[in-house]
């Protein structure tokens, strides 16, 4: 089952939820699921090659997060615009969250915005992927149901001209029940390498 947020007739929904009901304790999250720009932003002024490229999504992170929402029975949020619109894995306040540059590839569209552009592109896709996600939890604390949030991504393996020697990254923050378990798990893999906190 899926719920959607429309933005207009000529885009998809700005954040798709997927399995609300899941039974799953864990919440995934894809915030770089993406990589549609809407009709009104054009390409932002890049070549259109230039959005196949990790900076303007995550490619991959979207069938992986899917699977393992199936496979855990787990509710999915994903973003339906790409990054290069505005971040959603950024706080309001970071210099990025509309990137005028993502890693060395200046983005001509995401330069010299008023404050109502800005505005306007975290009312289109920022805030509804947040408030999806609040609600998704809110709801689910209010039952009483045992919650973890997790996020997925992909990440380039060569990131401003250094290569990136990692496998997978798992990211956390003084939390580390999760995350524990999952590292010591993926560093008995014969010939991974495992990012902690990286990159």
């Amino acid at each position: 089952m899926e719920t959607a947020r429309p933005v207009s007739l000529a885009s998809p929904e700005t954040v798709r939820v997927t399995n609300p009901g899941g039974s799953s304790p864990f919440v995934l999250t894809c915030d770089h699921a993406s990589n549609f720009l809407p009709p009104e932003f054009g390409t932002l002024g890049l070549a259109a090659g230039e959005l196949s490229r990790h900076i303007a999504w995550d490619p991959g992170a979207l069938p992986v997060a899917r699977r393992m929402a199936e496979a855990l029975d787990a509710t999915l949020v994903e973003t339906r615009i790409s990054r290069l619109v505005v971040d959603c894995n950024r706080p309001l306040d970071a210099p990025d969250l509309v990137p005028p540059v993502s890693e060395t590839t200046a983005i001509p569209g995401n330069t010299g915005l008023s404050e109502k552009q800005r505005i306007a592109r975290i009312a289109l896709s920022w805030q509804p992927f947040h408030d999806a996600v609040a609600s998704i939890i809110d709801k689910r604390l209010a039952r009483g149901f045992e919650t973890r949030l997790v996020s997925i991504h992909s990440f380039t393996p060569v990131y401003k001209g250094m290569s990136r020697p990692w496998h997978i990254g798992i990211i956390h923050d003084e939390d580390r029940r999760l995350a524990a378990p999952l590292v010591a798990a993926l560093q008995r893999l014969a010939g991974v390498t495992v990012g902690i906190n990286e990159p």
